[in-house]
Formats: C-alpha cells, structure tokens, sequence
C-alpha cells in the first residue's frame, strides 16, 4: 500500500510505498529534505508530522536523533507512513541550503578508468553521510595547508561512497600521489558540498551536457540524478576527448542510451589516432554542439572541464542565442605545479 505525504510550506507531495521510510521516498522522488547520516544518529532529519501517522523505532535512534524523539520531532530517516501525512520539514531546495561539513574519509577502493584518469570511492564514518546536489564538488584538505577540489561523480541518492574521477596531469603533485603513492584504506580530509554547478530541477527547458575529459565526472552524477527521479525532458551528452582511449564509460553511457528514450549521446574526438578506426564526430566538442542545436535560446546548458574548453563554448554559445541564465559551468582549475610545467601563471585549485 502506498500513501501521499504533503509538504504544505512549498506544496510539494510524493509517494510513499511500504517498507520505505520518508526520508528515502522524498529523495527517490527529487523533494529535498535534510540528512547527515541516514541511519538514526545526527537528528538533522527531523521534522514534524501535523496530519496523519507515522511510526518510528525509537529504539533505533542514537544521540542527537533521540533527543529530537524526546523533543517531539520525527526522525524522517527512520519513520515510516501509516497513512496519508503532511509534514513540517526545511527543505533542500538549492546548494546554498545544505550544511558544508569537514569530515573524515577513508579510501575504500581505486580504479584505473583510462591510461591517466582514476577513480577513487570515499568512504565517510558510519554516522556520517554527505548530503549534495548532483554536480557539486569537495575537496580534499592537505596537510600542507592546500586544498584540491574534485568533481562528485555520483548522484545524491546512492550515496554510501563518494566517487571521483582524477585525472594525473603533468607534475600535478596530487595526481602523482594519487597513481603512485595513495592507497586504500588510506585516511583523508575532505570539505564539502561546494560549489553552485548542480542540476535544476525546476526548469522544464530541454538540457545539453557538455564535458571535457574528467568534466564527464559531474555530468554523470547529474545523469544518474535526472534518471533516478523520473526527469522525462531531452538530454543531450557531449563528452569530448582528444583520442579514443581518453573516453572513459562509454559503454555504460551508449546503455544508458537504450534504457532511457530521452537521452543523447554524441562523443567527440580532438585528435583521433590512426589505430582508433573513429567513425564518430571529430573536432571541438562545442562547434558540434551548435551543429546539432544551433538555436540555444530555449535550453539550458551545462559546461564542465578545462578553462579553454568552457570558455569557447560560452562565446559561441551565447552567439548561438543562449541566454546568460541559462548557461551554467564549471571550469576546472589546474594546480600551480601543472601550471608551471606547462608555462603557464597561476590559479587556485586542482580540479581534473
């Protein structure tokens, strides 16, 4: 049996079925209510519920949770629906809502996704988990003082890891560590959500993804975001890459294609090798964006990558009709020894 549950402050409502608890109904369903752990300790879930009935094992509950029970509250995390309700809860409705937090992690696992990208799943503690829009980033603090930020790769919901996508740039000290000297189990730092470049949610425009190399690692998170909770509007994925071994997931990606009418997928190569065989597009991932919409006035738009990539796409996007609010990037900053190595001055943050 299923039941409706109303929040009546922003009119939003969602289903809830059997076994499934509010807090993991909303998230299936796109509405976001808080959390910080998902399991009954942090108390950050609680709400009220002004109709209806719910029950909800006390037993459960640890910590600041239980006070909140004894306070009066429910704990969304771990009630479940015993009829129709309307309920009292601050919801998540933009990044700025969610709480950034510092937190310890441990790397659980490491996997080498092409010659020079890795892939590393976070593992916060048991008490803990990191509520995110899809698209957000974190990063990692070092002992040294610096920072590196790197894109999240998963969506908010399967959030039991946090899943990230490096990629080992020329004498990038971080990306070094990272191939060669991190290993699993190893015990981090890491800051976060930050960041404004994260999926909307109410807009109903047709939307294009446009990512370079590692700028695919948001774009996922926001893909798996917009198929967990049922978003039907045209997607449009543009991965551009300089060669055929630098395009990672690609077969995950072309079954996305089959599961979901909805999405399109076009990859693009710079510079294909000979031995590629490459019967796809070729040449900058942005002009074939503008070849195959070459009116953007009624789209939104999501760039992520290196500088150059972002910014070419801005400016010709924008000449193709696009309109400012409508555009929406993130543009990933090479660290000061990647810089040098390259000739160049400057920036801030590590982000590949």
């Amino acid at each position: 049996m299923s039941f409706t549950i109303r929040v009546p402050a922003s009119g939003h409502e969602f289903d809830i079925e059997d076994n499934e608890t509010i807090l993991e109904a909303a998230l299936r369903q796109g509405i976001g209510l808080p959390y910080g752990c998902r399991n009954g300790a942090c108390g950050k879930c609680a709400g009220e519920v002004i109709k209806g009935e719910a029950e909800c094992d006390s037993k459960a509950l640890r910590a600041m949770a239980k006070k909140a029970f004894e306070d009066g509250k429910t704990l969304f995390c771990q009630a479940k629906a015993l009829s129709d309700l309307e309920i009292v809860v601050r919801e998540i409705q933009k990044g700025g809502d969610i709480e950034i937090k510092t937190l310890p992690c441990r790397l659980e696992k490491k996997e080498l996704l092409t010659h020079d990208v890795m892939k590393l799943l976070l593992k916060l503690p048991e008490t803990e988990r990191l509520q995110f829009m899809a698209g957000q980033y974190i990063e990692f603090l070092l002992r040294d003082g610096k920072r590196r930020a790197f894109s999240i790769a998963n969506a908010p919901h399967d959030d039991e890891f946090i899943e990230l996508h490096i990629r080992h740039v020329p004498d990038g000290q971080f990306g070094d560590f990272v191939f060669d000297g991190l290993k699993e189990k190893t015990l981090m730092r890491i800051e976060g959500p930050l960041g404004s470049y994260y999926l909307r949610e109410d807009s109903d425009r047709p939307v294009i993804l446009m990512g370079g190399g590692t700028g695919f690692a948001p774009l996922k998170g926001m893909l798996e975001h917009a198929f967990h909770i049922g978003d039907e509007r045209p997607i449009h994925l543009f991965c551009g890459v300089r060669s055929r071994r630098d395009l990672y997931m690609d077969e995950m990606v072309n079954e996305w294609v089959k599961q979901h009418p909805n999405l399109t997928y076009t990859p693009v190569l710079s510079e294909p090798l000979s031995e590629d065989d490459w019967q796809g597009e070729t040449g900058f991932v942005h002009e074939s964006v503008v070849k195959h919409h070459p009116d953007l006035s009624d789209y939104d738009v999501y760039l992520s990558g290196p500088p150059p990539m972002v910014k070419a796409g801005m400016d010709i996007f924008y000449q193709h009709g696009l309109p400012e609010n409508q555009i929406f990037s993130d543009s990933f900053e090479y660290s000061d020894d990647a810089l040098k190595s390259m000739g160049i001055q400057k920036p801030k943050t590590e982000k590949q």
